[in-house]
Order: C-alpha cells, then sequence, then structure tokens
C-alpha cells in the first residue's frame, strides 16, 4: 500500500513566505497541503481565519495535520504593543492550542532573527547569541514571546529565524525601498566609507529550508537563523538595486546619529498626532540599514543543507520580477 500523504498546515498563507511555502508544497510528492490567511482568497485549500481569536476550524480538525508551519505574524516594523502583542503572541498560542487539539504535530515556527538585535554592529551571530532582555522594537519582543511558548509546547517544535527575506513576491522589503527612493525620500544611511554589512536570505532557500524543518526526522528542539550566509554591503547593494531598476538612486546622506534622531522625532509625531500608516523613517530601520549583522549558519547547512540559490542569482531574479511587474502596470 502506498504511503499515507504528509498533511501539512501553513498559517499565513496569504503572506509571502507562508504563500511561497504552500506554492511549493503543492507540487511536491507525499505532501498534502492546506494554508489559513487572514484575507479572503480565491483557493480552496487557504481558509479565511482570524488566528487573535481562539481557533474554531473544523476543517483543521478534519485536516488533522501532521505538522503546523505558523509563517503568521505581523511583520510591520511599526504598530501599537499591543497589535503587535495580539497577532505574534495571541495568535501563537492560538495555534499551538489547536496543535495540541489536534493530535500533537511538530510545529514549525517562523521567527525573526531579529530577536538578537542590538543598537550595535553585531557579527557572526550564532544560535547560541543570547536574546534579550532588550530589544529594538516590540516586533523583535513580540516574535521571542513567540517563541518561549513554542519551546513549552509538548509535541515536536523547531524554530526557524530567516533574516531580511527578498525575492519574487515580496510585498514590504523590497517595493518599500523601491517606493521611497522614487519619491526622493531614501538618504544614503551610515558611513560611506565603510557601510554595513548584512545578511539576508532569498525567499526559495527559506522555503527549502522550512520544508527540511517540517519533514525531516530528528529536528525538534532546534531552533536555527536562516540566512544565504553571503554577506553584502546594505546600502550600496540597494543603490545597484534601484541603478538596474531605473530608480534614482540616494544622493543625500545621514549619517547613523542624525538619521536616528529624525527617526526618534518622526515615531513621537506618528504616535502623539496618532497619524496613520508609518513613520517615513524609524529607528528600526535606521539600525537596519547602518548597521552591520552578520550570521554564522554553519548550524542550519549542517541540518537544512546549503542554500538553494545564491545571493547573486536571487538579486538577479528579483530585478527581473519586479522590472516585469513595473512593465506590467504601466
Amino acid at each position: 500500500m502506498p504511503a499515507e500523504p504528509v498533511r501539512i498546515l501553513i498559517t499565513g498563507a496569504t503572506g509571502f513566505v507562508g504563500g511561497a511555502l504552500l506554492r511549493a508544497l503543492r507540487e511536491r510528492p507525499g505532501v498534502e497541503v492546506r494554508g489559513v490567511g487572514r484575507r479572503q482568497v480565491p483557493d480552496a485549500d487557504i481558509a479565511s481565519v482570524d488566528l487573535v481569536r481562539p481557533i474554531s476550524a473544523p476543517f483543521a480538525v478534519e485536516f488533522r495535520p501532521d505538522v503546523i508551519v505558523h509563517a503568521a505574524a505581523r511583520a510591520s516594523q511599526w504598530g501599537t504593543r499591543a497589535q503587535f502583542r495580539a497577532q505574534n503572541v495571541d495568535a501563537t498560542a492560538n495555534v499551538l492550542d489547536l496543535a495540541r487539539r489536534t493530535g500533537l504535530p511538530r510545529v514549525v515556527y517562523v521567527s525573526s532573527t531579529s530577536v538578537f538585535y542590538r543598537p550595535a554592529d553585531q557579527y557572526d551571530i550564532t544560535e547560541a547569541t543570547p536574546i534579550g532582555p532588550d530589544y529594538l522594537n516590540d516586533y523583535a519582543r513580540t516574535k521571542h514571546e513567540g517563541e518561549l511558548l513554542v519551546r513549552d509546547y509538548p509535541g515536536e517544535w523547531v524554530i526557524a529565524r530567516p533574516r531580511a527575506v527578498f525575492g519574487p513576491g515580496d510585498t514590504t522589503l523590497l517595493p518599500r525601498i523601491v517606493e521611497a527612493a522614487a519619491a526622493g525620500r531614501l538618504p544614503f544611511i551610515g558611513d560611506r566609507a565603510a557601510p554595513a554589512v548584512g545578511d539576508l536570505v532569498y525567499i526559495d532557500t527559506v522555503v527549502d529550508h522550512l520544508i527540511a524543518a517540517a519533514l525531516l526526522p530528528g529536528l525538534s528542539g532546534t531552533c536555527v537563523n536562516l540566512t544565504n550566509g553571503e554577506p553584502v554591503p546594505l546600502m550600496p547593494t540597494i543603490a545597484r538595486i534601484l541603478a538596474e531598476l531605473d530608480v534614482p538612486v540616494p544622493t543625500r546622506h545621514l549619517g547613523r546619529g542624525p538619521a536616528l534622531g529624525l527617526a526618534a522625532a518622526a515615531e513621537t509625531v506618528w504616535r502623539l498626532g496618532r497619524l496613520r500608516g508609518e513613520p517615513p523613517l524609524t529607528r528600526y530601520a535606521v539600525w537596519l540599514l547602518a548597521s552591520s549583522k552578520t550570521f554564522d549558519v554553519s548550524h542550519a547547512r549542517a541540518l537544512l543543507g546549503p542554500p538553494s540559490v545564491t545571493m547573486a542569482e536571487g538579486l538577479a531574479r528579483t530585478i527581473t520580477a519586479v522590472r516585469g511587474a513595473a512593465e506590467v502596470t504601466r
């Protein structure tokens, strides 16, 4: 008799990472996949579920997943602490409750490398690098609170921490940068002579590593940091991408100190004025662009394998996709 398919449930299936993961698993033999997302989409395999509330989802009980990949989150750099707590902590607690009610499937929690970040340059961060008690923002704080909940889950669990995921389908990282540059709002932030360097990770590599985390035996209780392992100079790389997309490259320059001052002032105005949307600059964004964050990902490579796509190829694919999308909308 043929083996039963592995049943995988993905939260955040209408988002960038969760959506890419669902599409990849649909093409994988021996796997049956379903998803939940905040948005309603015309896809019979994706249910619209608000994870902030206790999950009453008969479809999930009937599906009885062998693995739940929890990729849903509030991934914005801006919001209230209550918003981050509801969407990153309460939602994780509700997903774990669902897991307990459906037979203790393996839980793969998609966290973030931001849990490690300090207001300083950091090099060769590993899974053993201390976390907390202070965090750069509420996103990082609540992602780590989610991790602590997962560690108490009685079934198998894996915590995966991607760093700055990019690629076709991205709706936040590169589009936000391109929009700011096109509007003339993006300065070169940091030291021009010695720009900050940082790791990124291409979407296909994240997807392949999450599939391995979901399916490989012997990984329970594991935390892994996911990057391409090829640090790049951040602002010069952004400038190169913008130039290839025919978007104006930043000519104004802001050192890290002045940028942090402007960001703090913008945040104050937005909070006191209760303004909609995000400030044009946040302190978190400044630390991401003007401080070096590199990772030793030897642990992830040993467990999950090497990146499936190099940085050079990933950047080329991304530029092609963004250029193609722009031509379609013209």
